[in-house]
């Protein structure tokens, strides 16, 4: 078969508006408009809900097409109220049942060469083309596409549909909905984050904490270096000291022999200062991170980056006199997953995606948000992230229509 027969054959599939058990609803029961999976996705990805904008259009949208099934939610705002988590349940509002766990926002587009535009949604080659396609709208159209299907089975398990803001940016549009778990909303009994893992089950991934980092120094003529502090020099032994925090890093290695790198990482992405050559800089910025595996002891990076801070204030800065000091805030900080081996939610993850081992990814998601709260939680989702921020981001028909398979399954362990 050819390759635009074989992309036809897929996207037909993927085209089928209902099953057989759907065609069977009830006469009585409550119908909205029905879609299909590249239907969702392609109204998913025609809002640019890039980070630092609203999503509420979304939501919006999702709420109208949940509001045609029947189906209860509730909305969770930010607190400047230009963004929306939506928190949805199929079938009884009970503790127990199973979250799809999803983000809305995507990353930018600016300064990337694509071949189409990224808000409308292209087929060819067997690929869906679209900004958040994999990254993770594809993940979102397929909760959404399981909403027929669930209002007309009987499910003894109910299944939470949650779509939250942020998460490319902090992970933190998932906290309000989690506070609320077993006050006002259902306590759910396992957590799939449907992040891009090729329907491979990750039980661990690392953290991510980044900071910002100012040196202030004191302006004077080149020539004459005991008549100031030269804030870009301060920075530079700085960065000296996270190349070597790195390096220890490194060389102490990953005991699970489970993460690619095997280590925790330590990275200096951005770095600016001063204003002329002969002049000693008064001021210098910089932007790190550092990616911690599940066992790292969080508080062990910044220690050592505060002790040489105290050394590099001392003997460069005020070598000559009172001139300068350093401030470092942290930005984001996003818990890693840890492994939890035999949880309900690895349990039923595997059997759903037909695996029988767990992965590690090196990306963080939301997923640590929900096991800090106590809930059993692993990332499984459509898609590659390889082809994720990319310009041309795509996910394959293949896997969305592995990713519909997913669902069913886990449609009928809830009836069951």
């Amino acid at each position: 078969m050819s390759a635009a027969a074989s992309t036809e054959v897929v996207a037909q599939a993927l085209s089928e508006e209902v099953d057989a058990s759907s065609s069977r609803e009830s006469a009585t029961m409550n119908t909205g408009r029905r879609y299909t999976t590249l239907e969702l996705l392609e109204r998913l990805v025609a809002f640019d809900t890039e980070s630092s904008k609203s999503n509420i259009a979304l939501i919006d949208f999702v709420a109208g097409y949940l509001d045609g099934w029947g189906v209860p939610y509730v909305r969770v705002p930010n607190a400047a109220g230009d963004k929306q988590a939506i928190f949805a349940t199929l079938g009884p509002m009970i503790d127990g049942g199973v979250v799809l766990s999803g983000h809305t926002d995507v990353v930018p587009v600016t300064g990337q060469a694509w071949t189409s535009d990224p808000f409308v949604l292209r087929i060819a080659d067997g690929r869906a083309y679209g900004r958040g396609s994999v990254d993770m709208k594809g993940f979102d159209a397929l909760a959404l596409g399981l909403v027929p299907q669930a209002v007309a089975t009987d499910l003894k398990r109910p299944i939470h549909i949650l779509l939250s803001y942020d998460e490319e940016i902090s992970c933190l549009g998932v906290l309000d909905t989690i506070a609320r778990f077993g006050i006002d909303l259902p306590r759910p009994g396992a957590v799939i984050v449907g992040e891009p893992t090729g329907l491979e089950v990750a039980d661990a991934h690392k953290s991510v904490v980044t900071y910002d980092t100012v040196v202030h120094g004191h302006e004077a003529h080149s020539s004459k270096p005991s008549l100031g502090a030269n804030a870009v020099t301060a920075a530079a032994d700085l960065v000296s000291e996270l190349n070597r925090i790195a390096d220890a890093m490194i060389e102490r290695g990953d005991a699970s022999g489970r993460f690619d790198p095997p280590a925790t990482t330590v990275h200096v992405g951005v770095i600016q200062g001063g204003t002329a050559r002969n002049i000693l800089a008064k001021t210098c910025a910089f932007h790190w991170e550092f990616r911690g595996l599940p066992d790292l002891d969080m508080a062990e990076i910044p220690r050592l980056f505060a002790e040489a801070t105290d050394r590099i204030v001392a003997n460069r800065l005020n070598r000559y006199g009172d001139y300068g000091h350093i401030e470092t805030e942290e930005e984001v900080s996003v818990p890693g997953l840890a492994p939890d081996p035999g949880s309900e939610a690895e349990t039923l993850a595997l059997r759903l995606a037909g695996r029988n081992r767990t992965i590690s990814v090196s990306y963080a998601t939301e997923a640590g948000r929900f096991q800090q709260a106590g809930l059993p939680t692993v990332v499984c989702g459509p898609g590659s992230i390889d082809q994720a921020h990319q310009p041309d981001e795509f996910i394959t028909l293949a896997e969305l229509e592995r990713g519909e398979a997913f669902m069913k399954r886990l449609l009928a362990e809830c009836a069951a």
